[in-house]
Order: structure tokens, then sequence, then C-alpha cells
């Protein structure tokens, strides 16, 4: 998982440097970043399904060779269709290491999935935060090209390397459910099952809403601090000094990795619902506090980093209560299903740089983005939270039933 961080959360150092040398425009070359979110969820269903029948390691193997070709794609892309290539083709590898690792984390433990599922995307949420630096320097000394070439075949390599040691777990080998408070439920619902729930829908939608905010910061940082004009101005907080971007999303990577097992943590002691509603408020604040005071580079810190502290949750969130609600079995395929929605959310990232360049100013998209995040955590508790209950209680009812006409017979 930290091996494919780069794919998407390194992406944003390239943006500036790739239109540097060949003057496509940033909304142009942002197209690449959605085709790569696009096909790195779009496609995890269909991965998950493999997994499920296959198991973890060829699925992941063959993503770790993806990655690979992928940036070998993009340092050599001299087109916008050849860059839209090495997008998709980093996509489906991406894709196929992130939904195995998280569906098998999900599957192994059923009292800790918040946890579980929100450690395992760590990896992927903080896995960029050690590698900012080195490639910053090396586009710098050496050409982005260099930086595509050289990370992309050591990412790669390591991946294929480290699927070999990864484990499905065999029908009663993981610890069974116990907890009540999660409204756990006992029936494994097949893929087409869960598509034909209202509950999942919502789930979807709430997804998309809070993919979107966080993705166009993740593609767009730079050159929002570049627009800001505060990109190279030195800044010193939290004992982290350097160019304002730099150290942006030094703290960003860190905080976005933390936040997966930490809320996926209190979600497992407070509920999903009423996580979510705190967190996602929270990151309405950050996108109104850099509406209004991103110009200075150490608000613009502070904000961006509460941005990604209030986003990376849903990557442990989300596909816990998927789990929670529609069962084991399907786990990595249902949680596929529900992890298209942040290729959904993906499409407004061009939509977000257009904005900026009709407006000429990025208030209008973090003002957006903070009603979003408003209106999907007071719809975590006014919607989710009762549909959830009831979609429980009618899956018990109906377990009651079989086993008393069993009793009977």
């Amino acid at each position: 998982m930290v091996m494919i961080a780069n794919l998407q959360y390194g992406w944003t150092l390239f943006v500036n440097p790739i239109d540097a040398k060949y003057h496509w425009g940033r909304t142009d070359i942002q197209v690449a970043f959605s085709l790569f979110v696009l096909t790195e969820t779009w496609l995890v269903p269909i991965e998950g399904w493999f997994v499920d029948r296959f198991g973890p390691r060829i699925v992941v193997a063959v993503g770790g060779v993806l990655v690979a070709v992928a940036w070998v794609i993009n340092s050599m892309a001299a087109s916008l269709p050849a860059l839209y290539l090495g997008a998709i083709v980093g996509g489906v590898g991406a894709g196929a290491v992130y939904g195995t690792c998280v569906g098998n984390a999900l599957k192994w433990f059923a009292d800790r999935r918040g946890l579980a599922a929100g450690l395992t995307a760590a990896g992927f949420g903080a896995g960029a935060a050690m590698t900012v630096i080195p490639i910053q320097y090396l586009i710098k000394t050496s050409g982005y090209e260099s930086a595509f070439l050289w990370f992309g075949l050591g990412q790669g390599l390591i991946v294929l390397l480290l699927s070999s040691l990864l484990v499905a777990p065999r029908p009663g080998e993981a610890p069974a459910a116990v907890s009540r408070k999660l409204q756990q439920v006992a029936y494994d619902s097949t893929p087409l099952e869960t598509l034909r729930t209202p509950l999942f829908w919502v789930l979807y939608v709430l997804f998309v809403m809070m993919a979107a905010s966080g993705l166009i910061m993740a593609a767009q940082i730079a050159p929002i601090a570049k627009d800001f004009k505060i990109a190279d101005v030195p800044v010193s907080i939290l004992g982290i000094a350097g160019p304002t971007l730099v150290v942006a999303i030094s703290i960003d990577n860190v905080l976005n990795g933390l936040a997966r097992p930490f809320f996926g943590w209190v979600s497992d002691k407070v509920g999903r619902e009423n996580t979510m509603f705190v967190v996602f408020s929270l990151g309405a604040v950050s996108m109104w506090g850099l509406s209004q005071f991103g110009h200075q580079p150490v608000y613009f810190v502070l904000f961006c980093a509460l941005s990604f502290l209030t986003w990376g949750e849903i990557f442990s969130l989300f596909p816990a209560t998927c789990t929670d609600a529609f069962g084991t079995k399907y786990a990595t395929t249902n949680a596929g299903l529900l992890y298209t929605a942040k290729g959904t959310g993906s499409l407004l990232v061009p939509f977000a740089s257009l904005l900026t360049a009709k407006t000429g100013s990025w208030y209008d998209v973090f003002v957006l983005a903070a009603i979003l995040n408003l209106v999907a955590g007071v719809a975590a508790l006014l919607v989710l939270k009762p549909m959830r209950r009831a979609h429980h209680s009618s899956l018990a009812d109906a377990g009651h039933r079989e086993a008393t006409a069993g009793s009977a017979d």
C-alpha cells in the first residue's frame, strides 16, 4: 500500500513541471489524474471477484507489474494520450493492490474492521510522506521524467516481491464478530443483492461527496499553493521547516494516513455514523478556513492538514460500514463496488480547475467542498443511521423466522 501511494498523492508534484515543458494546461493534465482514479476504483469489483475466488497473491503481483509499467510510460509520455495511457495502466495496478489489501483486512478482523481497514489504508494515505522530498529533489535536479522512471520501477518491484506474503483466511479461520454495537449482520449479501439495496446507494452518494473534496486537494494542492503565491515561501510549523508546499504535503500525507486507523478505531467504539458526523463536519471547517485564510502560509498548512485529517478516514469508515451491513464472504467485491464512488468523485477534479480558471479564484471550489462535507455529515446521522438500523433489523427478523421454521420442522 505504501508503494502505490505516490501514484495518487505524489501526482501533484508533477503537474506544474509537465505543464512547464509541454504547455498542455492544468485542466487537460488533470484529466490524467481523473483517469487514474477512475480505473483505480471502478475496476476494483472485478479485481475483488478474482481475489474472492483465486486469492490475493496473484492479483497483487499483477498490480505490481502494472504500477511499474505505468510510471515508465509517464516518463516517456510526449503527448496527452500517452500520459492518459500511463494513468489508466497505473490505475488498474493500484486498484488491484488497494482493493485486495483492504478486502483482506476486512475478512480477518470482524470486531476491529474500522481499525484494520484504517491501518491497511494508512499505508496508502501516509506512504507518500517519506518520498515527497526525494521526488521533489529528483524532479528539480534530473527532471520529472527521471522521477517517474526510477520511483516507478522501485515501487513496482517491491509490490511484486511482497505479494507472495499475502494470505486470505480459510473458512472458520478468522475470529467471528461478537460486538452488537456495530450492527454487524450474519447474512452474507452477494454483490447483486448488495446493489439492490437502497442502503448501498446512500453509502455510495455519501462516499462520492466526501471523496470529491479530498481528491481535489490531493490533485491540486501544488497548483493552489502556486496560485496563492506561497508555494516557495519559507514556513516553520510543528518542528518542520521548509517551503510552504513541501511542509504542507509532508504533514498532509502523515495525517491522511493516521486518520484512517484512528477514526476507524473510534468508529469501532462509538459507531460508524456518529464518527462520520463529527469528522465530516470538521472537514467542512477546513474547507471554509482555506477559503478565508489560505493565502497565509501558516494557515494554509494548518487548514490543509485538517482537510486531509478529516478526509483520509473515509477509507476506513465506508468499507467497514459496508462489510458490517453486507457480510464478510463477499467483502472484497462489495467493498470494491462501494470504492468506485471514489472514481465518481474524481470527475470533479478537472471541474475544479475549470471553475477556478473561469472565476479566477479557488474560493468557490472551497465553499462547494465545505457544503458537500457538511451535508454528508448531517446525512450520516439523519439518513444513513436509521436506514442501517432498519436494514439490520430486517435481516435479524428474517433470520429469526428461518430459525423458528427450522425448529418447527
